[in-house]
């Protein structure tokens, strides 16, 4: 509704039709609210959208203004083909390829201004309005401040699209068609950088059930964040749901998940491993020490898995690595080695450096908590970076607060 995004709509519009991808014709269709979409018969089931399977098709009958699909069905397989990790994960890659080799429909791009009086207003007619995805698609560049002719913006506004331009996109498997062939032939047609890359993901189901507020089984995120804080519900979505397919929510298992890895899991080793420090090194960072944690070895790991949005697999690895630690100082036992007179720099060296790697990898995942854990060792998050970490970064002799419990077991 901005001005600013009016504008870039209005400007897309006009690139695409001096290109000669803009008709007008007189059609009938099929259409389903849900998807904003148009739908082919080959795509319904028993006369019904199977994403939106309750709600009822609307047959749509007017004139109206096209984009010229039929046009870039060669070049959409060509970017297939050239860049085959454009849509991740695979499977939705070839899903998108195979749509666009049965061959595309062009498809409606506005509508009656007099049905839709608050539509961007489609440039030289005054009786249409441009209609949904060729209007919404444009705010990827218009935010961006797309196109600083028409929009008279500042130098600053310009250069965020040629920063942030192209970028890498987030949708859900509902949205495919749309992000990874559509968008991309209008961005072909206004001769415009296509998109980085496209990441598509599956859907959250309630205790095995799609969320439908018919069912009342819909869940508030803001409700779960009220309750057990943001870090821990993007735990539980990064990590216990499936990145690149659908995943389950139920608050019992988020509870489960909690405790596990959260409370019992990395809350409970934090604070095992700066109590040591403070009782038995005066809270000061011991001399450094080798790495028996194969630490390069993990984040090899670690930055493959985070390059494909694999999310869940980055936290197994983080969650392995909490564990083998926790492990390491189970087995070592050094409250008794204090006892017999033995030092255990070495041990209290290792179980740092190692919880700084695991606080610097959850960074992404869950920035609040990793912010603390670094915070009590003096680390400004400023100065971190994923790029190589390296074994050897806690300073001997820097001294560490441990500071309050970052997940409390849960009251039961």
């Amino acid at each position: 509704t901005n001005s600013e995004h009016k504008a870039a709509a209005q400007e897309f519009w006009r690139r695409c039709s001096a290109n000669g991808d803009i008709y007008k014709k007189e059609y009938q269709v099929k259409y389903c609210v849900g998807c904003e979409l148009e739908k082919t018969d080959s795509e319904l089931v028993d006369g019904r959208c199977p994403i939106h399977p309750k709600m009822d098709l609307e047959l749509i009958s007017e004139e109206n203004y096209f984009f010229n699909f039929k046009k870039y069905q060669q070049p959409l397989l060509d970017l297939y083909t050239d860049r085959p990790d454009f849509v991740i994960p695979k499977n939705r890659l070839e899903e998108i390829k195979k749509f666009v080799e049965r061959g595309l429909e062009d498809f409606s791009i506005s509508r009656l201004k007099s049905k839709m009086p608050w539509g961007v207003p489609v440039p030289g007619d005054d009786t249409q309005v441009m209609y949904v995805w060729f209007d919404a698609l444009i705010n990827y560049i218009s935010t961006l401040g797309w196109p600083a002719s028409a929009q008279g913006a500042t130098a600053r506004q310009a250069s965020k699209f040629e920063k942030f331009w192209p970028g890498v996109q987030v949708a859900g498997k509902d949205n495919l068609r749309q992000q990874s062939a559509m968008w991309q032939a209008m961005l072909m047609s206004a001769q415009l950088p296509l998109s980085k890359q496209i990441f598509i993901h599956g859907f959250i189901t309630a205790d095995g059930q799609k969320m439908s507020k018919s069912l009342g089984n819909v869940v508030n995120p803001f409700d779960l964040v009220n309750k057990y804080g943001t870090d821990a519900v993007r735990y539980y979505l990064l990590g216990a749901v499936p990145s690149h397919d659908d995943g389950d929510f139920s608050e019992e298992r988020f509870k489960e998940y909690y405790t596990a890895h959260l409370a019992n899991g990395l809350g409970n080793l934090t604070s095992r491993v700066l109590t040591m420090i403070e009782k038995y090194n005066n809270g000061k960072v011991p001399p450094s020490a080798p790495d028996i944690f194969n630490v390069p070895d993990f984040w090899k790991s670690y930055t493959i898995a985070l390059s494909k949005y694999q999310f869940d697999e980055v936290i197994r690895f983080v969650n392995d690595l909490v564990t083998r630690l926790d492990r390491f100082i189970s087995d070592e036992k050094p409250w008794e080695k204090v006892k017999s007179g033995e030092s255990i720099n070495i041990q209290l060296y290792q179980c740092v450096e190692t919880l700084y790697h695991i606080s610097v990898a959850l960074l992404p995942i869950i920035p609040e908590s990793a912010e603390r854990i670094l915070g009590a060792f003096g680390i400004s998050c400023d100065f971190v970076t994923l790029a190589n970490p390296i074994w050897g970064i806690m300073s001997e002799g820097a001294i560490l607060k441990k500071g309050e419990q970052l997940f409390p077991r849960l009251e039961k």
